[in-house]
């Protein structure tokens, strides 16, 4: 890809959008939550990637600092964009419970950490004098005002998670190209090899873990500050896994930028076209546009779109050419 044109996507995304969207508000409210389903889907892609991880939990940490962040700001006193970061901090320490399902692998370490999302949901459930229990949480703060940007519009809230999804492409990126990115990737291919060599496999896991769990949940503590009410079915609600997933493997999860778009072309298509043709069954769509996806292009769209734009030139050269 050349380099003008990464910058020119940013420009779009960050001066395009606001101006030829900004006011439709929503279309700006689709925009930021497809942004939200981004952020978690990135944070799934890392593990499994990198951590060689498939989690059927991640909600668990998306629930966990969306009640951190609004508790903090709520009965502590801090300020939003305080408690925001320390949403994701809290639900990597809440990480912590599920490192013994480390232990385990494929779909096991994936149902395992589908329990934890059910155990810390009946928490949130139980605590009733913490989290308002069934009844929720109402009147958690909004996003303040920064620099003359009202963070809590509909486009200061778009360029608030837009800038949050894009530092967690630059950190999945650094992560990546670090030396332990190579020696998470060399465990995909001999876990035992990279024992033996001194790697700890077990500690680089448990590092993506965190990491994972850190991102999801700044994501939830965000979410929370935006619809401005929590309850634990919605906080811990299993679409905040299944919907990611799907728009992470739609886009491409071997690629830095598959999950951001399949979560934008997933989400936008899903509420826009699927849900106006078929009020009551448009999930169907999805799933049949999903497994389409898979049977054509199995590494996803982004792929699938970087092979084309790669075949066009060397066309447009034997055409010449002749």
């Amino acid at each position: 890809m050349k380099p003008i044109a990464p910058v020119a996507v940013l420009a779009a995304a960050y001066l395009l959008v606001p101006l030829l969207l900004g006011g439709n508000a929503y279309l700006m409210t689709l925009l930021v939550s497809a942004l939200i389903i981004a952020g978690i889907a990135l944070a799934w892609a890392l593990l499994g990637n990198l951590g060689g991880m498939v989690s059927f939990g991640h909600a668990a940490f998306f629930g966990v600092g969306a009640y951190t962040s609004a508790l903090l700001s709520m009965q502590a006193g801090l300020p939003v964009l305080l408690a925001i970061p320390l949403g994701g901090l809290g639900a990597a320490l809440a990480a912590v419970a599920v490192l013994p399902a480390l232990r385990l692998s494929g779909p096991y370490f994936a149902l395992a950490i589908l329990a934890y999302a059910h155990i810390f949901r009946i928490l949130a459930t139980e605590l009733k004098s913490l989290t308002g229990g069934s009844a929720g949480i109402l009147g958690i703060p909004g996003l303040p005002t920064l620099g003359g940007l009202e963070l809590g519009s509909r486009n200061g809230q778009y360029l608030l998670v837009l800038t949050v999804v894009l530092a967690f492409i630059a950190l999945y990126r650094a992560i990546w190209r670090s030396d332990y990115g190579l020696a998470l990737r060399a465990m995909h291919d001999s876990e035992d090899a990279t024992r033996v060599v001194g790697v700890n496999s077990t500690l680089l896991k448990a590092a993506m873990l965190f990491v994972s769990a850190f991102m999801t949940g700044t994501i939830g503590a965000l979410n929370a500050h935006v619809i401005n009410f929590l309850d634990p079915d919605y906080a811990f609600s299993g679409a905040w896994t299944i919907v990611p997933i799907a728009a992470a493997i739609f886009g491409g999860y071997r690629t830095l930028g598959g999950p951001l778009l399949g979560a934008i072309a997933v989400y936008l298509l899903d509420q826009l076209l699927f849900k106006a043709l078929f009020p009551s069954g448009h999930q169907i769509i999805l799933g049949v546009l999903l497994g389409a996806m898979i049977l054509l292009s199995p590494n996803g769209l982004l792929p699938w779109i970087s092979r084309r734009l790669q075949r066009r030139p060397a066309t447009e050269v034997r055409h010449a050419a002749a």
